[in-house]
């Protein structure tokens, strides 16, 4: 397998503590699940990213896939973010980065580089979207977009 699951190979499983929760991806089987890389709780751009999922809250229900973000931040600093900005995104603990250089969204020094890795219902890749500069992220109509077109 190639640094990190392309298109069409299995995701590695993992287990996280997450704001809702342990999440557990092999307990997703049977459901898409779309991982939000991300770099860092309160900084600018995640901030925008994670609110305007909050903003479109019934659009984001829509989705038909479980939705969580990822960073190397701790569970009670994902908790004071969620709280902060009302986000209705559970937010994963990933405080060794170890999920994210599984992905092939982590880089030396930067840590969690901002990502989106769909998975499908067999627990298959089938879509990735590396953003190289981590300046601007997918909004709710890209992650339907990549959701629809497998």
């Amino acid at each position: 397998m190639a640094k990190h699951p392309d298109i069409g190979e299995r995701a590695p499983d993992f287990s996280l503590e997450g704001t809702d929760g342990r999440f557990d991806l092999a307990e997703q089987r049977g459901r898409r699940v779309v991982l939000l890389f991300y770099p860092g709780d309160e900084t600018p751009v995640c901030t925008k990213q994670f609110c305007s999922y909050r903003d479109r809250s019934e659009e984001m229900k829509s989705l038909d896939a479980v939705v969580v973000g990822i960073s190397s931040q701790s569970l009670d600093s994902h908790s004071k973010f969620t709280e902060h900005h009302g986000l209705n995104v559970p937010l994963l603990a990933d405080e060794d980065g170890a999920v994210a250089k599984q992905f092939g969204a982590h880089a030396p020094v930067i840590g969690t580089r901002r990502a989106v890795v769909i998975v499908d219902e067999e627990g298959i890749v089938r879509f990735r979207h590396d953003h190289m500069l981590g300046i601007d992220f997918q909004d709710v109509d890209e992650l339907r977009e990549a959701l629809a077109s497998f």
